[in-house]
């Protein structure tokens, strides 16, 4: 037996054993059996870029807080076919996602993650890699994590802001990957993660149109049965908010229950003045939720009948991508989140 299958049996054991753990427990155990955070890398040790890359002393704080403190790591496409099966999953299910195809993640992340025997999707964008770009994968290092058995997920060709771009520019786009990906890599994906975590009705409808089983945008939140497929929230990390106290905040985190959220377009044609939501099953206490707006922007919360919420903005936000995150307590130091990113104008 391999080395590789005695991991994926272990795994496989342990699995199972949380699950029926979780199948026999109720109370907090229950509310997470049916919901996983999944986490967004881009860099790792990447020091001239923060934004975008967390130091490798935080990538091993993460590796060992989720080897240490109870958590499952699981495939992206495990955690969404149970979800979407109504199998529960193990109590604090994370699901680790990199986009871009950095070459620190094959040089850094995947030894560390292979050691730790956490499994990680990567979303390539095809176009950087058959150009040669400097820090991009090559084809040749794409196909060794293939064949480790990590998930490869399209991120389109060009990594463009598909928003500002026709139809027929888009559509070119993510069959041009999908085939490059095909041919190079020999995978077809079913995941797709939208550039920069910007989309609009447009976009949405192709993604759906094209098949792709699930996108993700680079909003915060947690995967649960209600989460729309096609614009599933991540935890972006970085330098700034990769300390271990925030990721072992945000691995905790359950379901909020946010549906019928409006606007339903990302892509604001004004500015943005309110948000609205219901949140099923209500809260016990309302009163703990609150909302945290980005851009310096102020946020008034109004709760109505059935469970609705909406939330109101004191002034204009700062135009580009722009953020709300609601938060309550879920009782023994775990939070409720939910998220939303905007492009306003």
């Amino acid at each position: 037996m391999t080395i590789r299958s005695l991991l994926l049996a272990g795994r496989a054991a342990c699995i199972a054993l949380a699950v029926a753990i979780v199948v026999a427990t109720g109370g907090a155990a229950a509310i997470a059996a049916d919901s996983a955070v999944l986490v967004m890398y881009h860099r790792f040790g990447e020091d001239k870029y923060p934004s975008t890359s967390v130091t490798l002393a935080q990538l091993e704080a993460h590796i060992e807080h989720l080897t240490s403190g109870g958590y499952t790591v699981l495939p992206v496409p495990e955690i969404l076919a149970a979800i979407d099966a109504g199998r529960p999953l193990p109590e604090r299910t994370v699901g680790i996602t990199v986009d871009d195809a950095t070459r620190s993640t094959f040089v850094e992340a995947w030894p560390r993650l292979e050691e730790a025997g956490m499994p990680f999707t990567v979303f390539v964008s095809t176009d950087p890699v058959d150009e040669g770009h400097a820090g991009i994968m090559s084809w040749d290092e794409l196909r060794e994590l293939v064949a480790a058995g990590v998930t490869i997920g399209n991120h389109s060709a060009a990594h463009g802001h598909m928003w500002q771009a026709d139809a027929d520019a888009n559509r070119a786009d993510l069959l041009h990957a999908q085939r490059r990906l095909q041919e190079e890599l020999g995978v077809s994906p079913t995941l797709f993660a939208y550039p920069y975590g910007e989309w609009n009705g447009a976009v949405r409808a192709l993604v759906a149109e094209l098949g792709f089983a699930a996108a993700f945008g680079q909003h915060s939140g947690v995967v649960a049965a209600h989460t729309d497929r096609l614009n599933l929230p991540r935890f972006a990390l970085n330098a700034s908010y990769g300390a271990i106290d925030r990721f072992g905040l945000i691995v905790d985190t359950v379901p909020l229950g946010a549906r019928a959220v409006t606007p339903a377009d990302q892509i604001l044609a004004e500015n943005l003045t309110a948000v609205g939501f219901t949140i099923e099953p209500p809260l016990a206490n309302p009163a703990s939720l609150a909302c945290y707006p980005s851009g310096g922007v102020a946020a008034a919360l109004e709760h109505r009948e059935g469970g609705r919420v909406e939330v109101q903005f004191d002034g204009p936000f700062p135009s580009g991508r722009v953020r709300l995150n609601c938060t309550a307590p879920a009782g023994g130091g775990r939070w409720h989140w939910f998220g939303l990113q905007f492009v306003a104008p």
